[in-house]
């Protein structure tokens, strides 16, 4: 059995552009949460929450190439 190293490599790159989404969403939604009587905060909250499905998205996203590199 061998490693598909090219589709490793595309896991781990999923993986990579899901770590700062990871950071990000969850302080967008906080700011968002701070700022109640913000006219802005409607589209902050909902940008926060892309970023953090987005987030989710990724992560699954890497973790199954990784598998499929590995034992596919």
């Amino acid at each position: 059995m061998h490693t598909n190293r090219e589709l490793l490599a595309k896991g781990i790159k999923y993986l990579l552009i899901a770590m700062p989404l990871i950071v990000a969403g969850p302080s967008v939604v906080f700011s968002a949460f701070n700022n109640q009587d913000h006219p802005f905060y409607i589209p902050v909250l909902v940008g926060g929450i892309i970023i953090l499905i987005a987030a989710i998205f990724f992560i699954f996203k890497g973790i199954t190439t990784i598998i499929k590199a590995l034992f596919g």
